[in-house]
């Protein structure tokens, strides 16, 4: 069975990739992100992807708050590795997952961009803080054996590093990252390996690689794809909203991301804004680059650029497509997150149902609708 997720927007919401002006913005208070959450529970998303650096509330915390008011939803929590001990990190997500009921992945994000990494500090370059990465998950995993663990690294060293109990199920750790320091990190510590919306002949590729660091420490990963999505019932309906996103992004907006684009240190960012390089990016059909697979979020937004556009039918159709690469994991979202929500949890996931692709709802009382007759 895939596993479909849903994605949090601590960062704010808005009806365009850039909010065209308070109208248009939608804070992250708790009352919103309640909203998006119980949509996601209800109809049958499996987890909540929730971002993490300065720009978003604290995923941790916000997450924590929104256990209560949800039912079988997990989050997914990104945090910086390096930011705090190894073992509070084991404490925090092993208490995490009792006081939830087994509700929280969790999602390790380095950051590749300097700038935003010297807000954390310390100022270490992208390849220390993967060593750090790998040290910071051994120790996680060692505190959660059941027997104290201890540890003397480059980065760290621990005694007897251990938690109040051994997490019951240990949260899966997600891991991401297209450079080959990213990839082995991932290959020795990770359970589901995450990669942006690439078409399936590129990112296909990685799978493969992946497959093989994998195996050569003797492990098996999940592997997990992040896309935008816009579903409907008719290709012609979801070109249109398409369309509409790709109206409210202006060429001054355009130009400023592509700039920092051509400076990024991320080889994922790279690899993203290589996509649409010399597309027409007022043709809103021109920035398709595999069938359903759009490039036009990615023209501003950094990390994930690329949208599944199409009818359920055919948006499913792509799904079926990466899974047969070897995707077993889809973590989705779109503009804004509380109404696509809707428009594929009431679209594209019962369509999947129907293909055997993901697990019914559990079952629930019969609903009646009253017409006033």
């Amino acid at each position: 069975m895939l596993a479909i997720h849903w994605f949090l927007p601590t960062g704010g919401d808005s009806r365009d990739v850039v909010a065209a002006g308070p109208d248009d913005q939608r804070p992250p208070d708790h009352a919103y992100l309640t909203q998006v959450a119980r949509a996601a529970d209800r109809l049958g998303f499996d987890a909540a992807l929730t971002p993490c650096g300065t720009a978003c509330e604290d995923a941790w915390i916000a997450t924590a708050t929104l256990v209560p008011v949800t039912e079988r939803l997990r989050f997914l929590v990104a945090f910086r590795p390096g930011l705090l001990s190894p073992t509070l990190a084991a404490q925090m997500a092993s208490t995490y997952q009792r006081l939830s009921g087994g509700r929280v992945l969790l999602n390790i994000v380095i950051g590749a961009e300097d700038a935003e990494s010297a807000r954390f500090g310390p100022r270490i370059d992208k390849a220390t803080r993967y060593a750090r990465a790998a040290e910071f998950l051994e120790i996680v995993r060692g505190a959660w054996s059941g027997e104290p663990f201890t540890f003397t690294g480059e980065f760290y060293e621990v005694t007897d590093a251990t938690t109040r109990g051994v997490p019951d199920p240990q949260p899966a750790i997600y891991f991401g990252g297209a450079s080959p320091e990213a990839e082995e990190v991932a290959a020795r510590w990770a359970d589901v390996y995450l990669a942006w919306g690439e078409p399936p002949a590129m990112v296909g590729e990685r799978v493969e690689r992946m497959r093989a660091r994998a195996a050569a420490h003797d492990r098996r990963l999940r592997y997990g794809i992040r896309f935008h999505v816009i579903t409907r019932p008719t290709a012609d309906e979801a070109w249109a909203a398409a369309g509409r996103l790709l109206a409210g992004i202006s060429p001054e907006a355009i130009a400023a991301a592509q700039a920092d684009f051509a400076a990024t240190a991320s080889e994922g960012q790279r690899r993203m804004a290589e996509l649409h390089r010399g597309l027409d990016p007022s043709d809103v059909r021109g920035l398709e680059v595999h069938p359903n697979v759009w490039t036009g979020v990615g023209l501003v937004r950094g990390g994930a650029g690329t949208t599944l556009v199409g009818s359920h039918a055919e948006v499913a159709d792509r799904i079926e497509e990466y899974a047969g690469v070897g995707f077993e994991e889809f973590i989705l979202s779109g503009y804004p997150h509380l109404e696509e929500a809707y428009w594929c949890g009431e679209g594209l996931l019962p369509e999947l149902r129907r293909r055997g692709l993901v697990p019914e709802l559990p079952t629930a009382a019969e609903a009646t609708f009253s017409t006033f007759r």
